[in-house]
């Protein structure tokens, strides 16, 4: 992030690590294992550490966010609401929050709590006098001329778009393209430059190359970045 220039770039979507904080191993009433996020990456060792971690990528994704831009940060419970501190902390406004509803969730098999059936967009431009770009006619006439609501239904990834190596999923938080599609057909123009700073699998640059987007991926894991 650091070798990118200011106001250089005019949509970012960012998948951060959530620090799920998971215990323990999860089974099925069936026995058989729940295959859940316990990746290296993913881990931190306090709020303290992931706070930090956060700030230092938004701080530099504010920085390089052209005036007109705009930011998008997917999260879950365990750290969107940290996340959205640090946003406003750093002036940066937001817009909206958005849920994506999963129709086909993965169900809570302890019975212990509500089945977590969504997780969380923020939606935020790089200040508050700032004139982003909002596609709202075109998105609207996609959505059978209503309004595009703050509720989106789409279900997590699954069939052939799961990128799977020997039959085992390859990326734990592999996003659906319909995710993506409709961030970035909304928030930007045909030949603007799309980053996401948690390249993983390779999805946000596949959908950004689809809809004539240019496209900046950032990765650390080298057997994401030969996948993407």
């Amino acid at each position: 992030l650091k070798e990118i220039p200011d106001n250089s770039i005019d949509l970012i979507f960012a998948d951060p690590p959530y620090n799920l904080q998971l215990n323990g191993e999860l089974w099925r009433p069936n026995q058989t294992k729940v295959d859940a996020v316990t990746d290296d990456w993913d881990k931190f060792s306090s709020f303290e550490e992931y706070d930090k971690f956060s700030y230092n990528w938004i701080k530099e994704c504010k920085r390089i966010l052209k005036p007109t831009g705009t930011i998008w940060i997917i999260g879950a419970y365990h750290n969107i609401f940290r996340v959205g501190k640090i946003m406003q902390d750093l002036s940066l406004w937001i817009l909206n929050d958005i849920l994506w509803i999963k129709t086909n969730p993965m169900p809570n098999f302890k019975g212990t709590r509500f089945n977590n059936a969504h997780e969380t967009l923020i939606w935020a431009s790089k200040d508050k006098d700032s004139k982003y770009t909002f596609n709202y006619k075109s998105f609207k006439i996609m959505n059978d001329d209503k309004q595009m609501r703050s509720d989106w239904y789409i279900p997590i990834c699954l069939g052939e778009e799961r990128i799977r190596i020997n039959g085992e999923k390859f990326h734990s938080t592999q996003k659906p393209e319909e995710l993506l599609h409709r961030i970035i057909i909304s928030t930007s123009k045909v030949g603007d430059i799309v980053l996401d700073p948690f390249m993983g699998s390779g999805t946000t640059g596949a959908v950004a190359k689809k809809l004539g987007r240019n496209y900046i991926g950032i990765e650390k894991e080298e057997k994401y970045i030969k996948v993407a």
